[in-house]
This record gives structure tokens, C-alpha cells and sequence, in this order.
């Protein structure tokens, strides 16, 4: 197995950080997906030589058998140009029954296969027969030899195992280690909303793995940053928009069933046209939300009735412009995580130049006082 250590370099700003405070909405104490209580994110990144910049991450609705106890989930399409393993199975049941993990094109059967095995080696599952692992993924073939396939069992394990609560490492790690994202390096963003009591107190959290490269023109808190930067899609020598996709995992502790969970996950493209997306032809964009309410969960198999206290629609707003904005604050801290890449080929993407985009903000008053 090949996993790179943990960087040396000094950590870059998140997004917040720097002073760029977008939304209305308070985030959560970690300001990641983790802030819904449960949830779980591991990653695995490969970087190896001059051609394998590539990985895996994985997002675990909470430590136990999901399989047995399934959680209600539901998937939005913006662009269906991308490869969603189990896709179909979770818009017909309406329920996740393993971990969601992302990783890069090539290698999302090789992914789906360890992922369904180590469900099936869980303690209790010994039955089981039948197994639906949820796999998305991103094109990292420019940065990385996408056709040598190079993650594995091993790795899928290593992300499971290093899997946890608490802050999450951003950027180029996982599966975002050879993702591009509007003109520069993006890779793995995390964000979250909690919700004041006087709306239901609930938390909103987002994993986005971002690499819809010259599929739009970087917007952050409102000025026009690609179009400054002289870096965005359209330009003379950039006819064309480039595809490449983005993947977002969508988890809250708000009581919600399928069919509520995908007008949650509706919303992401909404966050992703904040930044400058416009879902290009070549970039495949899909949203996976999920609840983590225990009531909600489903027994497999399980007989008789069930009787479960859904969260009113006419409450579902204020969930909706939680994920809006977290999905928007996802993928601007991985823009600012991410650091200059060199891969596959000697080819080079560049960090987001954050100094730079701090400059056009106050120029545009567009920076947190």
C-alpha cells in the first residue's frame, strides 16, 4: 500500500479564517461535516512519484453496523455525467446501508468492492446476501495516472480505520489530492450550519470533493475573483469549459425522510452556482443527503410497523439554506486548503492565490468586519 505521510508544510486559512464569512447562517463548532454529531470522515491519499496524485475518503453516518441499521438517504443529480455506485438502490429504498466513499474515476469499482466486503465482514452481518455500496467520484486524470488504478482494498480500510469525528483535513488529501476546481487546485472542503433553537436547533454539515475545473467562474462572497484573477472558463484561451465533476455528502440530525432529504440535497447546486459553477456538459454533479436521527434509522428486515416523527415540511427552509451555504463554504476552503500540485505528466495546477483574492474582497467590501 502506498499512503503518503501527513504534510509538513503550514496549514493554509480556511476560508472563514481569512476573514470571508459567507451566508447568514452561524456554523457549527468545527465548521465541517463532523458537527452533526456521529458523522465520521476518513481518508487515504495517494501520492507517489511523479504520476499518482489520487486517493479515497470515506463518510460514516456513525460508528456501528450502518448495514443493520440503516439511515434514510436520498441522491440529487445536477449533472449525471459521473459514475454514482448504488445510486439507484438508494433512490428506491430510500435508505444508505454502508459508508459513502469518494475517490477518483477509475477506481470507484475497486473502491465499491472493498467497501462491500468489509460491510459483509462486519460482526452480525454474517447473513448477509445482498450489499449496496454508495461510491462517487471525480476525474483526477489530469494530475494523476488515472488508468493504473491505483487504490485498492488497502486503502479503502486505511480510510475506515483513520475514519472520526472532530476537524477534518481539507484540500489536497483523499480523494481530493488530484482534483482541480475553477481554474486552480481544489480537493476535499468541509462546512457547516447549526441552526439557532428558535429554528429547530438542527445541524447541516457538508463534505465536498471539488473538481469542476474550468466549469465556471470563482465567485467568492460575491466579487467576481476568476474574472479578476484572469482565470475562469470562456477566456480566449479557454474556450471550452473543462468538466470533471463535483461530489457533495449532505448529513443533519434533523428528523427527515427520503423524500425530504432529497429536496435537501436539491439545494447543493444552489451553493455550487454561489461559487461560479454553472454544471458544465463534462462534469458530473451529485449531491447525497442523509439523516442521522436515530428514529429515523430503518432495522434491517425488521417486522411490523414503524412509526417515525418527521420534521414538518413547512419546516424544511431553513435546512434548505443551511445546505446552500454550507455546500458554497465547502468548496471555498477547498480552494483556500488546497496547495500547488505537480502530477501526472509534469502537469502543474496552482494553489488559489490567497492574498490575492483577499485583495479583490476589499475592494470590493466584500470581507468580514
Amino acid at each position: 500500500m502506498s499512503v503518503s505521510p501527513p504534510s509538513t508544510l503550514p496549514p493554509r486559512p480556511r476560508a472563514r479564517q481569512a476573514g470571508v464569512a459567507t451566508g447568514i447562517l452561524p456554523p457549527g463548532a468545527l465548521g465541517a461535516i463532523t458537527d452533526v454529531e456521529g458523522v465520521l470522515v476518513g481518508h487515504a491519499t495517494v501520492s507517489e512519484g511523479d504520476d499518482l496524485r489520487t486517493g479515497v475518503t470515506v463518510v460514516l453516518p456513525y460508528a456501528g453496523n450502518v448495514f443493520q441499521d440503516k439511515v434514510p438517504a436520498a441522491a440529487f443529480v445536477a449533472n449525471g455525467f459521473g459514475k454514482l455506485v448504488g445510486i439507484t438502490q438508494v433512490d428506491e429504498l430510500g435508505v444508505l446501508e454502508t459508508p459513502i466513499a469518494l475517490t477518483g474515476t477509475l477506481n470507484v469499482w475497486r473502491v465499491a468492492d472493498a467497501l462491500a466486503e468489509w460491510v459483509l465482514a462486519q460482526p452480525g452481518n454474517e447473513d448477509v446476501l445482498s450489499v449496496n455500496p454508495v461510491v462517487g467520484e471525480c476525474n483526477d486524470g489530469h494530475l494523476s495516472d488515472i488508468r493504473s488504478r491505483p487504490v485498492g482494498h488497502e486503502h479503502v480500510l486505511a480510510a475506515i480505520a483513520s475514519a472520526a469525528a472532530g476537524a477534518v483535513a481539507e484540500g489536497c488529501v483523499g480523494a481530493g489530492t488530484g482534483c482541480c476546481c475553477l481554474g486552480w487546485k481544489g480537493g476535499i472542503g468541509t462546512a457547516s450550519r447549526k441552526l439557532p433553537t428558535t429554528l429547530g436547533g438542527w445541524t447541516v454539515g457538508v463534505l465536498a470533493q471539488t473538481n469542476f475545473n474550468f466549469g465556471g467562474v470563482l465567485t467568492v462572497a460575491g466579487a467576481p475573483v476568476g474574472v479578476e484573477l484572469g482565470r475562469h472558463a470562456f477566456r480566449d484561451d479557454l474556450a471550452k469549459p473543462e468538466g470533471g465533476s463535483c461530489m457533495v455528502v449532505v448529513a443533519t440530525d434533523a428528523p427527515l425522510d427520503a423524500r425530504q432529504l432529497k429536496r435537501v440535497a436539491a439545494r447543493v447546486p444552489m451553493g455550487l452556482a454561489r461559487v461560479g459553477s454553472f454544471a458544465s456538459s463534462g462534469s458530473g454533479d451529485y449531491a447525497i443527503a442523509f439523516s442521522t436521527d436515530r428514529s429515523c434509522r430503518v432495522r434491517h428486515e425488521a417486522p411490523g410497523l414503524r412509526q417515525v416523527a418527521l420534521l414538518p415540511d413547512e419546516d424544511l427552509s431553513q435546512l434548505f439554506l443551511a445546505a446552500v451555504e454550507a455546500t458554497e463554504e465547502a468548496v471555498l476552503n477547498s480552494l483556500f486548503a488546497a496547495t500547488t500540485t505537480t502530477g501526472f505528466g509534469g502537469h502543474v495546477v496552482e494553489a488559489l492565490p490567497v492574498d490575492r483574492v483577499l485583495e479583490i474582497l476589499r475592494r470590493h467590501n466584500a470581507l468580514t468586519r
